[in-house]
């Protein structure tokens, strides 16, 4: 029967496709082409300019690799600590650039892309203005390809790399330039107190169009030095923060969307439950069953054939025994019971015996009714002990067999 669509369902599903072309309209006129055109490197943006592909390519490799969006005065570990800040689009107050110099003294670890960025380094060259040439650009330079400057762990990862510039790090003091050229440094290397400062003329390298390019995904993860660090990607300057009040809403709001989904799975679920089709509870038929059991018995009462009706349910029994013990059919009682012992750690001495009462009564043409229900009866529970064949297959073996010698 073709599935057919009554009334009420039809002006819901019109409704919710009224309601979806509605919001797609909506989010498509709300995205501004400022925001497309945003070149602010975040693990949030999937465009050209964001750090997305980057952010999961680290999750994926297996780095401890977290979003920051809280101060970084809230840094409490800073050694095995990496911070990448890739061109901060908001300027640090007084506490957070010493929060920011506290945690390379100390041991911290931090990777700073871009002339904003470099702002916020505690480095005397850095702290003037006239220590970087910090250029404004409407949209970035184009790229260019820089070559290593001196031998070190990183440019030996990458020989070369792409970026498109924004600043040049001062040709001197003592940082080690690691790309550019001699006058001009793109990316150079200094330690300060116990710790270490990386910094990138732009976050080309670890944005989602640059981080194809030759060269810059290797000089990516060598900056890193290891998956043993702790990686803690800033978005606080980005605009993404964080507070502990807005932690606790994020959570009432979880808890609220899981509890409102549960009610609606369970809403559909009732629903489906009282809809769907009504089928009759299938009962199987004894009949079949029962009757072929009444006749073979009334065969083998009239035959006086108690015997027969041992043979039959012995022979069974010890075909299925032996083929789960992998033993030869015509083993003797005494190997059975031992292999059953070894295999199933079944210890019942009486089992070799009933076997070989069985294996004789087979023989005798006048066995007593009353003794072959005795002996069926033994081979039954034995065979439910040792669960060598299906419980109807016992059932049926039971009743003919007790019906046969009654």
């Amino acid at each position: 029967m073709p599935f057919q669509l009554n009334a009420g369902d039809r002006k819901i599903l019109t409704a919710a496709g009224v309601v979806f072309i509605i919001l797609t309209v909506a989010a498509a006129l709300l995205v501004t082409p400022e925001s497309r055109r945003d070149t602010t490197p975040t693990t949030y943006s999937v465009n050209s300019y964001g750090a997305k592909a980057a952010w999961l390519l680290l999750r994926e490799m297996g780095y401890s690799a977290e979003r920051h969006e809280l101060s970084p005065a809230e840094i409490d570990d800073f050694r095995n600590t990496t911070l990448i800040i890739a061109e901060p689009s908001i300027y640090p107050a007084k506490e957070e650039r010493e929060a920011i110099e506290r945690f390379i003294r100390q041991g911290g670890r931090i990777i700073a892309a871009g002339p904003s960025a470099a702002a916020m380094l505690p480095d005397n060259d850095i702290q003037r203005a006239d220590a970087v040439a910090d250029t404004v650009f409407d949209a970035p330079p184009e790229w260019e390809d820089f070559s290593a400057l001196a031998p070190s762990d990183i440019t030996l990862a990458a020989p070369e790399i792409t970026l498109s510039p924004r600043a040049f790090w001062p040709s001197h003091g003592s940082a080690l330039a690691l790309y550019g050229t001699e006058d001009k440094p793109v990316a150079v290397r200094y330690f300060y107190g116990e710790g270490t400062v990386i910094w990138w003329a732009a976050a080309t390298p670890l944005t989602n169009a640059g981080l194809k390019e030759s060269g810059n995904l290797e000089f990516f993860i060598a900056c890193l030095e290891g998956k043993e660090n702790r990686i803690l990607w800033d978005e606080y300057f980005h605009g993404h923060r964080r507070s502990e009040r807005n932690t606790l809403e994020a959570r009432m709001f979880l808890g609220l969307l899981i509890q409102s989904a549960l009610l609606g799975l369970t809403v559909i679920w009732t629903f489906s439950r009282r809809s769907g089709p009504l089928r009759p509870q299938f009962h199987e038929s004894r009949l079949s069953p029962l009757e072929f059991v009444e006749t073979l018995g009334n065969l083998y009462h009239r035959a006086r054939a108690a015997s027969v009706a041992v043979d039959i349910c012995y022979r069974r029994f010890v075909y299925l025994l032996t083929r789960r013990l992998g033993m030869p059919p015509d083993a003797p009682p005494e190997q059975i019971e031992q292999a059953a012992r070894k295999r199933w750690e079944f210890a019942d001495a009486e089992l070799s015996t009933a076997l070989k009462e069985c294996a004789a009564a087979r023989q005798r043409h006048d066995l007593p009714p009353g003794q072959a229900l005795g002996l069926v009866r033994s081979l039954y529970t034995y065979a439910g002990k040792m669960k060598i064949f299906p419980v109807s297959h016992m059932g049926a073996s039971k009743n003919s067999k007790i019906k046969a010698c009654d």
